[in-house]
């Protein structure tokens, strides 16, 4: 029988409606599950089980009245660096003393406003600037599906959270694939929205903030609340009627390209480059034009970012006292100090990569409906490495496939396509045109319905 803890938010609102599960009842079955693999996995931070039957109660009693909400009683975690009110964000780092946030950011306060139960925080890397858990603040995060492996990042915790079972919903931000790479390697649905598509706060250019589930059709339930407008983001895109719940989207007839090649970066496995390339071939069946197409990323753009962010990163952490820098990773002081001898002109040069990048990836995309790639090239790596490479001198080796979303501003999902040899998952990465994000919530869910069979999830070791 499905523990609680273990059902979609689909199922539990269902649940909920014909009164055979309350929101007290699945509450406890994911405090359970937390209590069952933490510390080990090092997902959570702000793990309050009493609130978070409080909160439950108070959905229960909503349900009994006729009064519940969109998504009322459904247990969520949200990354750490998302600000809930009251609650310290450290955001991954022990270089500073972590502070007090006063108000719930946009997408936390779309939660809350929906009746979702708030289990946990998640953990993250120092500054959210590695694709690992590895922090100076958090316990290392850890990968449910092989402990010894990482689970992604920079949303680290959100992608064990999930795959490990810590409730439905849970919410990531990504930059340059931090909600996309703990997707593949963790084994679970990670959308990363058009840009603007649901409100941050701070907002900045890249920057947002997604659903990580084990559904399409739970995160599309997500994204209908998420999307709602805040006056907090200018940046953010007016609000719209798209209906993210919409059936599995007909694939006869769309034009997709294949892209099993970034260009630049790590090496493509075989395992990788294998389930990618089953997926272009189901899609064809189906009656999809798939073409290949060339790789559009080049060097030079992703050294431009490297030197762009290395900037960013330096003046935070330069900002910081003498004993504050010492805590922070070495890997991270590593990676920021060539930035200490930046010129203007270099930063600059480095900053218009960025728009070269948005112009490319737009015109190598647009003849299609849908783009497919890997989201990494290869599967989780070591949980104490903080990019597959670990070289604070090439840290971006791995993005290239997930990165040039971010500054084209199109919507891309990490949909579980594979398992590998050893046991671990592999995800695809659907893109979309810009704002079509209904629509790759919707190839996606086509797609759960062509692929193989995928195990069932993991449970706790001492289970």
């Amino acid at each position: 029988m499905t523990e609680p803890a273990d059902l979609p938010a689909t199922a539990l609102l269902a649940a909920y409606r014909d009164g055979s599960l309350s929101p007290v009842e699945v509450a406890r079955s994911v405090i359970a599950r937390i209590e069952a693999w933490e510390p080990g996995l090092g997902a959570t931070y702000l793990f309050r089980p009493e609130p978070a039957l409080a909160a439950a109660a108070e959905s229960e009693a909503r349900w009994r009245r006729g009064e519940a909400r969109a998504l009322d009683g459904v247990p969520v975690t949200i990354k750490e660096n998302i600000a809930t009110a009251g609650d310290p964000m450290p955001l991954g780092t022990a270089g500073r003393e972590p502070p007090i946030t006063p108000a719930d950011a946009p997408a936390a306060a779309r939660m809350r406003e929906a009746g979702t139960v708030l289990v946990a925080k998640t953990t993250m890397p120092d500054y959210g600037m590695l694709s690992s858990g590895l922090s100076s603040f958090h316990r290392l995060a850890r990968n449910p599906w092989d402990l010894s492996k990482t689970p992604g990042g920079s949303s680290a915790g959100a992608g064990g959270a999930a795959a490990a079972g810590f409730g439905p919903l849970h919410l990531g931000t990504d930059i340059g694939g931090s909600v996309r790479l703990p997707g593949t390697w963790s084994g679970v649905v990670a959308l990363k929205p058009s840009f603007g598509r649901v409100p941050v706060d701070p907002p900045y250019w890249g920057r947002a903030v997604g659903p990580m589930t084990r559904t399409v059709a739970d995160a599309a339930l997500m994204m209908r609340e998420l999307a709602k407008a805040d006056p907090r983001d200018g940046m953010s895109l007016p609000p719209s009627e798209l209906d993210y719940s919409a059936p599995p989207l007909a694939i006869r007839g769309l034009r997709i390209g294949y892209l099993p090649d970034a260009g630049v970066g790590l090496p493509v496995d075989p395992e990788v480059a294998a389930a990618v390339a089953k997926a272009a071939r189901l899609f064809e069946a189906e009656g999809a034009i798939v073409e290949t197409i060339p790789p559009f990323l080049t060097r030079a753009m992703l050294d431009g970012l490297d030197v762009f962010w290395r900037q960013r990163s330096f003046a935070d952490i330069d900002a910081l006292p003498p004993e504050g820098k010492a805590r922070v990773l070495s890997y991270i002081r590593a990676w920021v100090e060539p930035a200490r001898h930046y010129d203007g002109l270099t930063v600059y040069r480095g900053l218009s990569q960025l728009h070269v990048i948005r112009d490319a990836t737009l015109a190598a995309t647009r003849d299609y409906d849908f783009v497919i790639s890997p989201v990494a090239s290869g599967t989780a790596f070591p949980a104490e490495l903080g990019t597959p490479n670990h070289e604070p001198e090439r840290p971006f080796e791995h993005i290239a496939f997930t990165v040039p979303y971010n500054f084209s501003e199109q919507p891309a999902i990490s949909v579980p396509a594979a398992m590998s040899p050893a046991g671990l998952p592999i995800g695809l990465q659907i893109a979309g045109r810009r704002f079509d994000d209904a629509g790759v919530l919707r190839l996606a869910a086509a797609f759960e319905a062509l692929r193989d069979p995928l195990p069932a999830w993991p449970v706790p070791p001492q289970a």
